[in-house]
């Protein structure tokens, strides 16, 4: 009996620390997204998942109403944002995608009962579409009539209600983005011509851009008498090229889709809480007062090596065996290996994404990375070195250490050398142009030993030096968020900075201050890699160090090793879960582990699974 009470403690004490941090918080402003809008809305399975029924939409105004929010206009933010009057207290804007019918049949006249400002996003070639012709959306096919036309646009812009805003005219679509052909989102990918296997150049990128937002401002403009000014991106992708062409042909506010709570600032995107499932009002209400919740993450480290093949058919299975068994094991993120390392080493002498410097292994990450995505519903990180880098046409770039001893440090780069920062910058910014990456994993080679070639650094103490090495990184994310402004950033930390604070000397990395420069810290929570016996005092001991910094376990992911390098045997499922359960106990809430070699099946997926799936647990039932 006290083992059994033991166990429920346990399992009760798992179950709270997997659950979502929530911060119960009524942000001064949020902006809401609706699509379609529909009286026979399915309660499950719904052919549209973003569609809401009739009776739901009025429920959510009447939430919004009774606690207190203030429906505002475009114009009342546009004004907040250059200055003028503040924005009332609890603000909300609703916004209306795609232009479509229902918009004026059943939204239209809701906003008019209530009194309710809103925007309605315009597809132009969607509304101009000819008769007769079908295009799919949302899982059905529609005709001309799911959409307004030019006559009720201009009804609805007579009440002054409703400002109009653009969606593009052509480029709510996917376009092929890879020699595989993924359709990807036309705003943020450059076109891959499937005849000429080339990708359409970065000045033809810009013109489609720019020739598409002007003829979308250009008509609406024609059709109702008003000039748009602001777009909002198709799939909430966009990136800061885009923003700055639709500033210059008027659209100066722009809005994406993101969870972050909205700044009324002058020139930031504004992130949009997307509404779908057909939730009721107390969903809503949970999700609006919730937004700031931090999830618990779960992820998974994989090689790229493994999915590579010169057999294209060999390479296709081997993708579809990673594909299922993401799908089927559920974690919140896969780090996926960016560069090829057939050796082991971790340097970088060739990638797996077009680019200026390095050779290209294969033209493989997109594909893996787009399908990671889309058919198992994971975000991916790419795993990238920040210093290890080979450049066959540079040659003579400095470095920190020379040519390392076997089994010794990383070969790296000097980061202190603007030619180096260029280079492995274009290496970064070219991954970002090729892939739709949702963070970027700076790998363990991201280490100064004062013993190194620190050149002008060598006079900075080992704050100053961390701090050094930490800009750099900021330096390449700067590069990737030209082109994916919403990408968040991980960063590998070994633990003896953390044991030894002394040890920054020996490492340049400070958890104190990886907290302060990443959206996570990735602590390699691997005894092997220090020479120290895996007892868990020694986790305990890890953890409690972290815990003593405010708040750092809610931005701290504990990465535990599936293989023990020193004997070169997979380290049993049923310790890595264990220690799992150990941390979780401790108070951990952010798990991952490496390597996963889906091909061999290690850790096995079903006994892994349970520690390290974000699914519920027993598993749902398969929806019928």
């Amino acid at each position: 009996m006290r083992r059994f009470l033991l166990t429920l403690v346990l399992m009760l004490m798992t179950g709270l620390v997997q659950a979502a941090v929530l911060t119960p918080a009524k942000p001064d402003f949020i902006v809401l997204t609706y699509h379609d809008v529909r009286d026979d809305v399915g309660a499950q399975g719904d052919h549209d998942p973003d569609a809401i029924n009739t009776d739901h939409l009025i429920a959510h105004f009447d939430w919004l109403k009774a606690n207190g929010y203030r429906v505002v206009s475009l114009e009342q933010v546009v004004r907040a944002s250059h200055g003028g009057p503040a924005l009332p207290e609890h603000a909300v804007l609703l916004t209306f995608d795609d232009g479509l019918e229902s918009f004026y049949t059943r939204v239209y006249p809701l906003l008019r009962a209530y009194d309710y400002p809103a925007v309605s996003a315009l597809v132009g070639s969607w509304i101009d579409m000819p008769a007769g012709q079908q295009m799919a959306y949302n899982g059905a096919q529609c005709t001309r009539d799911c959409f307004m036309t030019w006559d009720q646009i201009r009804e609805i812009q007579k009440s002054g209600l409703v400002e109009f805003a653009s969606h593009t005219w052509q480029l709510h679509m996917g376009i092929p983005g890879n020699p595989q052909n993924n359709q990807m989102p036309s705003v943020t990918t450059l076109r891959y011509d499937m005849a000429s296997h080339s990708y359409e150049s970065d000045e033809a990128y810009l013109e489609r851009l720019r020739v598409d937002l002007r003829h979308s401002s250009d008509e609406i403009a024609k059709e109702t008498g008003h000039r748009p000014r602001a777009i909002v991106w198709p799939y909430g992708s966009y990136n800061k090229i885009a923003v700055q062409i639709a500033a210059s042909e008027g659209l100066d506010v722009s809005f994406s889709l993101d969870d972050k709570l909205p700044d009324v600032q002058v020139d930031s995107t504004i992130p949009r809480l997307l509404i779908s499932g057909n939730i009721n009002a107390n969903r809503l209400g949970w999700l609006i007062r919730h937004q700031q919740r931090i999830d618990p993450v779960r992820a998974v480290q994989v090689d790229l090596d493994y999915v590579y093949d010169p057999d294209p058919a060999q390479q296709e299975r081997n993708l579809s065996v990673l594909l299922d068994r993401i799908k089927r094991m559920q974690p919140s993120q896969v780090w996926l290996q960016a560069y090829a390392d057939p050796k082991g080493d971790g340097v970088a002498e060739a990638v797996y994404f077009p680019n200026r410097h390095l050779p290209m292994r294969a033209d493989l990450f997109s594909r893996v990375a787009w399908q990671l995505r889309t058919r198992a519903g994971v975000r991916v990180y790419a795993w990238m070195p920040v210093l290890a880098f080979r450049f066959p046409d540079a040659p003579n770039l400095p470095s920190l250490a020379g040519e390392p001893k076997p089994g010794g440090d990383h070969y790296r780069l000097a980061p202190w050398d603007p030619k180096v920062e260029q280079w492995i910058g274009d290496v970064y910014e070219d991954l970002a142009m090729h892939a739709d990456e949702a963070g970027l994993l700076f790998s363990d080679d991201a280490y100064l030993r004062d013993t190194d070639n620190l050149g002008p650094w060598s006079n900075r103490n080992p704050a100053q030096r961390t701090a050094a090495l930490i800009g750099f990184t900021h330096a390449l994310t700067d590069r990737v968020r030209r082109w994916r402004p919403l990408v968040k950033t991980v960063r590998n930390i070994y633990t003896r900075p953390i044991f030894d604070p002394a040890a920054e000397a020996w490492f340049a990395q400070s958890l104190p201050a990886f907290l302060a420069g990443y959206d996570m810290t990735a602590i390699m929570a691997m005894p092997q890699l220090d020479k120290q016996r895996d007892t868990a005092s020694w986790y305990r001991d890890l953890v409690a160090r972290v815990k003593a910094i405010p708040d750092a376990l809610n931005h701290t992911l504990f990465e535990l090793a599936s293989h023990d390098w020193r004997s070169d045997q997979p380290i049993s499922e049923a310790k890595m879960g264990s220690r799992i359960r150990l941390l979780q106990t401790e108070g951990v809430r952010h798990l991952a582990y490496y390597p996963d070699d889906f091909i061999k099946n290690q850790p096995r997926l079903e006994i892994i699974r349970p520690s390290i799936s974000i699914a519920d647990y027993p598993y749902p039932e398969p929806s019928r």
